[in-house]
């Protein structure tokens, strides 16, 4: 199982195969409210994490530690074995992959879904802010291909479906070998046959050599890929549970993170949850 407490950690030899390391972290807003902690979480290279709870939880605060955008408020985190707030962060997050509203919405709808892909290369928002070669554009297609998105090389990507834009997201951030991928909410928005598409996408790329660790943050157990090992559940940011994912998401674990009792069930790997009624 997973280390899920400070006692648990791995020691500074072998922390070089984990991906991220938290320590009895938490995160507090300047006037002293907590939004996340205490965590400690160990996230071995080459696992898929969910990650699940409420509007609220702290899933986005944890992502965004995750994502070296902010330092913890106390404890210790490292991420691909920087030290948050001993570290430049910068340098750290240009190994970190993200798909995310946030990203796409910063991104110019008039660009070509192939101009977004290369614009991976380089951590820019426009394609005309970053040099591709030849080489460059036969990447960017090969993987717009492998996510069934062969035929948007050209589209606009404002034209595009929710579905195929968070594909030329996920697209993008494949441009560049990430050994971190996040993905936040990355089916929110999204017809049936746009989340199936975007799962099959993460299920073969986690299938794939060389895999990114991934870290997927959702509120709804149906859009998590077969592929997914281990999870985490949030409530009003404590941890209720944590570890592989067989051990974690059962009904009793469920109902205490969302406050409502369910009914799971799984099949092909692909959970599925449901209320329970109260009758």
């Amino acid at each position: 199982m997973t280390p899920s407490s400070a006692e648990e950690m791995p020691d500074a030899e072998s922390a070089a195969a984990f991906a991220a390391l938290l320590d009895r972290v938490t995160i507090t807003t300047p006037d002293g409210r907590r939004l996340l902690g205490p965590v400690s979480l160990a996230i071995r290279k080459g696992e898929h994490w969910a990650v699940l709870g409420a509007n609220g939880a702290g899933k986005t605060t944890l992502l965004r530690l995750l994502g070296a955008e902010r330092h913890p408020s106390s404890g210790t985190a490292v991420v691909l074995g920087a030290r948050l707030g001993a570290c430049d962060l910068r340098q750290v997050r240009s190994c970190i992959g993200v798909v995310s509203h946030a990203v796409a919405d910063r991104l110019p709808p008039s660009a070509a879904a192939l101009g977004i892909v290369l614009t991976g290369g380089r951590g820019v928002l426009a394609p005309w802010w970053v040099s591709s070669d030849e080489a460059d554009r036969v990447r960017g297609l090969q993987i717009l291909a492998a996510l069934g998105c062969a035929g948007l090389a050209d589209r606009a990507f404002g034209a595009c479906s929710q579905g195929e834009r968070q594909r030329i997201l996920l697209a993008r951030s494949l441009f560049v070998e990430h050994p971190l991928l996040l993905l936040d909410e990355p089916c929110a928005g999204m017809d049936l046959p746009g989340r199936e598409a975007l799962v099959l996408a993460l299920t073969a790329l986690a299938r794939s050599p060389n895999s990114p660790t991934t870290v997927h943050v959702s509120h709804n157990l149906e859009e998590l890929p077969a592929t997914t090992s281990h999870a985490l559940l949030l409530r009003a940011g404590e941890v209720v549970a944590i570890g592989p994912i067989e051990e974690v998401l059962t009904e009793r674990s469920m109902e205490h993170c969302f406050g409502l009792a369910m009914t799971l069930t799984r099949e092909e790997g692909r959970w599925a949850a449901r209320a329970s009624p109260s009758w």
